[in-house]
Formats: C-alpha cells, sequence, structure tokens
C-alpha cells in the first residue's frame, strides 16, 4: 500500500497544557501529513484543542482519536462534529468510542451496559443529523428521542438541526477493540482506530473486518522513536503497555489485556496485571515482551524503520498516526513514508 498515510497524533493532555502541539500541527501540514487527532480521558477534552488547531492550519485533517461517546448525549456530539466541520471547511474526522466501565461510571456517572447497541444507536442518531432530512427521532432504549421517560413534560418533538451541515458524509471513525466492536466499526462506520495493531498478527482483527467496505478507512496509531538503541528506545512503549494492561481496566474486565491476550501474549499479559496491581510499576513494564512493544512500534535506526514500513503497507491500515516528539522526527517520517 504505497499510499499509506500520515498523521500526528498528539493525545490528551498530561498534568499541564502542551506547548508545542500547534506548532507540531503546522509543521505536519507544511510536510504533507493527512491529518492530526487529539484525544481525552478524564482531563482536557478532545474537541477544543482541536479546534484551536483547526484555526491555525489550513489544510490538514482534523480527528478526534476519540471522543467518549457517553461524555456528550450523540446529538451534542453532532453539533459540535458539524460546527467544526464548517470553522474548518470540511477537514473534521469523528472519531468516537465507549472508553471502558471505570471512566464511564467512575467520571461521566453514567451505566456502561450494552456497549454496542449504546454505540449502534448513538452513531444512527448522528447520521440522521448530518443528513437533516427528516427531524430527529430515535425510539432505542439508550438514547430516545424524543424523550418521555421518568420526569417528562411530554412537550419534546423530533428536531432538525438549524444548521445546515457542511458534509451529510463526514467521516465517522470507531476505536474498538473488541471482535464483535470491530465488526461493528466495519459495518456502520466509515473507518476503525485501532488501540494496537502488528502487521505480525493481522488475523487477530481479518474475520471482524471481513466485511469492510472498498474504501474503509484503518488509522492506526504508532509511537515513533528514532535511535540506535532499540531496547532501551522501547522503555516508554512498555511503559505504556503496563499501564494498560494492568490498570486501565477491573481485574477481571480489563479490555486491554484481553486484547494483548489475543494477540498471542495472554501468560505476559497475566504477569503485567499482576505486578502492576500489586504496586509493582517497574517490574510490571519489565515483565512487557520486547516484542510486543516492538510490533506496535516504530522503534530504532531510521534502516530499520524503514524495513518496518514497508511490512505496515502489507496491512489493511490506510494511515499511520505517530506520536512524534519533535519536529525532527516529524520530518524524518516523512521523507521515509511520503516520498516512496
Amino acid at each position: 500500500m504505497p499510499d499509506m498515510k500520515l498523521g500526528l497524533s498528539l493525545g490528551y493532555w498530561a498534568s499541564n497544557p502542551p506547548t508545542q502541539h500547534v506548532q507540531m500541527a503546522q509543521q505536519a501540514e507544511q510536510l504533507g501529513y493527512d491529518s492530526v487527532w487529539t484525544a481525552e480521558a478524564y482531563g482536557s477534552d478532545a474537541l477544543t484543542p482541536l479546534a484551536w488547531i483547526g484555526a491555525q492550519t489550513e489544510r490538514i485533517r482534523l480527528g478526534t482519536g476519540i471522543c467518549q461517546i457517553s461524555a456528550r448525549t450523540p446529538t451534542a456530539m453532532a453539533m459540535a462534529a458539524l460546527t467544526m466541520d464548517h470553522l474548518s471547511n470540511g477537514r473534521m474526522i469523528l472519531g468516537l468510542g465507549v472508553s471502558g466501565p471505570q471512566v464511564v461510571e467512575g467520571w461521566y456517572g453514567a451505566p456502561f451496559s450494552k456497549p454496542l447497541a449504546r454505540t449502534r444507536e448513538y452513531i444512527s442518531i448522528i447520521r440522521q443529523v448530518l443528513a437533516r432530512e427528516e427531524p430527529v427521532a430515535n425510539d432505542g432504549e439508550h438514547y430516545p428521542l424524543p424523550y418521555t421517560g421518568e420526569g417528562s413534560w411530554g412537550l419534546g418533538k423530533p428536531l432538525k438541526p438549524i444548521t445546515h451541515p457542511l458534509r451529510a458524509d463526514l467521516p465517522i471513525m470507531m476505536g474498538a477493540e473488541g471482535p464483535k466492536n470491530v465488526a461493528l466499526a466495519a459495518e456502520i462506520a466509515d473507518g476503525w482506530l485501532p488501540l494496537y495493531y502488528s502487521p505480525f498478527r493481522q488475523d487477530v482483527y481479518s474475520a471482524s473486518l471481513s466485511n469492510a467496505k472498498a474504501d474503509f478507512e484503518v488509522t492506526q496509531g504508532v509511537v515513533v522513536n528514532i535511535t540506535d538503541d532499540v531496547e532501551q528506545g522501547l522503555i516508554p512503549i512498555k511503559h505504556m503497555l503496563a499501564l494498560y494492561v494492568g490498570g486501565m481496566g477491573a481485574k477481571d474486565r480489563n479490555f486491554h489485556k484481553e486484547l494483548v491476550s489475543r494477540m498471542g501474549f495472554e501468560a505476559d499479559a497475566e504477569k503485567i496485571q499482576e505486578l502492576y496491581l500489586a504496586g509493582k510499576k517497574q517490574e510490571a513494564a519489565e515483565a512487557v515482551p520486547s516484542a510486543l512493544a516492538d510490533e506496535i512500534s516504530l522503534v530504532g535506526p531510521v534502516e530499520k524503520i524503514r524495513e518496518r514500513l514497508q511490512v505496515w503497507d502489507e496491512t489493511p491500515v490506510t494511515s499511520l498516526n505517530v506520536s512524534a516528539r519533535s519536529v525532527g522526527e516529524l520530518q524524518t517520517l516523512a521523507d521515509l513514508m511520503l516520498d516512496r
């Protein structure tokens, strides 16, 4: 796939606002990157930084990777997307995901039940808003429109958006990990945002993607670290994996741990979680296999990364979203990928 696109993944803010995100996005645009992506967890939101970046760029597509569906009602999400699409002259990509029960129930105060059914309703309502063909209505159990349940005044009625959306086909992508959720993305979305994808283990997702449309986008985030010391360069990725596999979820239900297990690292995932939950975070990171950390990232000298990109070319992935640490790395990746 020689025409694989390149995106810039900025993620969500840490303890303080970053200072280089606008500059990085501007540089990525100048280098020919296709997209820039922001995220949210339970601190900064995804939409506000993306609007700030969009106001200071001209061509690069603007993606949420991801907006959590429990954070906003479907119509509120649709309003934000159509507003951003107008303001950016049609550059918006709406990435959505369910997050996890700890965040949904602990931060948003909402139930996590039936995530697939909720997602299906959520996207259906957004598509109704964007199509603007008739007043928006939904008779599903999760997002009934108009609302007639407990506390209702009985005065609600289906409405059309006042503002005409710029694009009825504004692309909607889903962040998904489980096989059924990935299959749902292939069915109802325009693209998929995997968390971890190994070009050497495509069978993990092949069945779920079997019904994807021909123009279905698969946009994979990868950490980039250009270094001659591969093992040292993998350390931050191992710490990230230890956090997600060990601590981002309950002991008996951690979607990230389940995914890593399906990728063939079940025994390692058990050990990582055991160590992490025991407070041994350093030991948990050390227990992450180098093979796993290496396969989902681009770490090493330039020649190794060039060879690894050839492996990615043979996958369904249509875009790599890089988490580069500097403008120099943005340039190097552009030289490696966009000039082929």
